[in-house]
């Protein structure tokens, strides 16, 4: 299992692309892989012959775990029958492969000997540990031995709800221990146990959360367990509608002159550049624009502090086929619109082709989604945390407008709008502050200069 970021403690393995016996080329892909950031196709090596498959489709492993073993030479490959007999009377699986044989990709460093895989078990809350309790014979105190045993993805989703990590103590369902991101969101989802004291958080939730009644297959029903992806979307979902208090604005924006501009300068455009000129590049440098003037809008919550961004990392909402990802494009702020249109081109194609790094979908400060590509008008998008504020771009159309003529008389005009909607924190951002960055990228929009462009 390869290590995709350093925040990436596990993978599931959700598809294998290849059977034991078939032949694999060098760098053509093998098996499909889904982490809390990322799915991702993972390349062979080596070329060879597949002959043992270790993990099997749907399984959790820690990163490091030999998932497969692939003969390199040829001729040496043993039969697929002799090498499921081997497995079937073997206790369990050896992690360390023979000189003829490549391991599929690891990170650097030393890897353990042997892992053997352990069944999660479910998380029950616990009390919190009690100060000053014993540190372990080895004189680290335990909140150093804490951060040991859980990745940064969950240390953060810790401290975003306040919730601390003693109180899962021993009870991690990873290897060695190891607090998952199952295992914190399970616990958030709980609530404190009955006579426990909550630790004082304005995120820690007061109550265990209500589901409503379970719902039970009828006849002639189809039942599908969730993807990775899906579940990871759900729980991301439904932790932001907890932690945020969610607030959505509207406004209707002019982008005629937008229109105008694209229809002069895209043939030039695409001659210079080799993309073509979209709405979105636009949408994104006012967006910036406005983040500058309003840094709370760029901003993030930590206990009861708030991190002002001075990156500008913009997020875009990539719907596929099998759910839903947010690449980043990094330090968009000092990208032109030529630059912004082939970041966009180029996360969107590699987010369809599972090509994406977990690097490049982690640290947005600000989420753009556009759901206007499907017809809709508009709509109350939910925050990506942990950040404050996501906007929405509807369908841009032609609508007929009032305006003002040249005499100040109203005149019905036709006039190229979309409706955008901006949902923010109303934690740290007020409705009046919120409604000024959106007016102001409003403004920016309607009167776009194209000097440069």
């Amino acid at each position: 299992m390869p290590q995709m970021g350093e925040s990436i403690a596990e993978g599931t393995l959700s598809r294998w692309l290849k059977k034991a016996g078939d032949e694999v080329k060098r760098d053509e892909p093998i098996f499909e892989i889904s982490t809390d950031k990322v799915d991702a196709e993972i390349p062979s090596p080596v070329a060879g012959v597949l002959t043992e498959i270790l993990v099997k489709e749907g399984e959790t492993v820690a990163v490091q775990t030999v998932v497969a073993r692939i003969e390199t030479e040829k001729g040496a490959a043993k039969p697929v029958a002799a090498v499921q007999s081997e497995k079937a009377g073997a206790a369990t699986a050896a992690a360390v492969a023979s000189p003829t044989q490549a391991d599929l990709p690891r990170t650097a460093g030393p890897a353990p000997a042997a892992i053997t895989a352990q069944p999660a078990q479910p998380v029950q809350p616990v009390q919190r540990a009690e100060a000053g309790g014993s540190s372990g014979g080895n004189g680290s105190s335990f909140e150093d031995r804490v951060q040991t045993r859980s990745s940064p993805l969950v240390r953060k989703i810790a401290a975003e709800h306040g919730v601390d990590l003693a109180a899962l103590r021993g009870r991690g369902s990873g290897i060695a221990g190891r607090v998952t991101k199952k295992d914190i969101l399970g616990f958030i989802e709980s609530g404190p146990p009955a006579g426990a004291a909550a630790a004082p958080s304005m995120h820690a939730p007061g109550v265990a959360v209500s589901h409503g009644p379970a719902a039970s297959p009828w006849p002639g029903d189809v039942v599908e367990p969730m993807s990775k992806m899906r579940a990871l979307i759900s729980d991301h979902m439904g932790v932001s509608r907890r932690t945020s208090a969610h607030v959505t604005s509207f406004m209707e924006i002019d982008l005629t002159r937008i229109s105008r501009i694209r229809a002069k300068k895209k043939a030039e455009f695409h001659a210079a550049t080799g993309q073509n000129l979209t709405y979105l590049p636009f949408i994104i440098a006012s967006t910036i624009d406005g983040l500058k003037k309003f840094p709370v809008m760029n901003s993030s919550v930590s206990g009861n502090s708030i991190i002002y961004r001075k990156q500008y990392n913009i997020a875009i909402a990539v719907a596929l086929d099998w759910g839903l990802i947010v690449p980043v494009i990094k330090h968009a702020d000092n990208l032109s619109l030529a630059g912004l249109t082939r970041a966009l081109n180029d996360l969107a194609a590699r987010a369809r082709a599972k090509r994406l790094s977990p690097d490049e979908v982690q640290d947005g400060t600000f989420t753009i989604t556009n759901p206007g590509v499907f017809g809709s008008l508009m709509g109350t998008p939910i925050i990506n945390q942990p950040q404050v504020a996501i906007l929405g771009v509807g369908a841009i159309e032609k609508r007929p407008k009032v305006m003002a003529g040249p005499e100040g008389e109203d005149v019905l005009a036709i006039r190229t709008c979309a409706y955008f909607s901006l949902s923010f924190d109303h934690r740290i951002i007020d409705g009046a502050v919120a409604d000024q960055f959106l007016a102001h990228v409003k403004s920016s929009l309607e009167n776009f200069s194209d000097a440069g462009l």
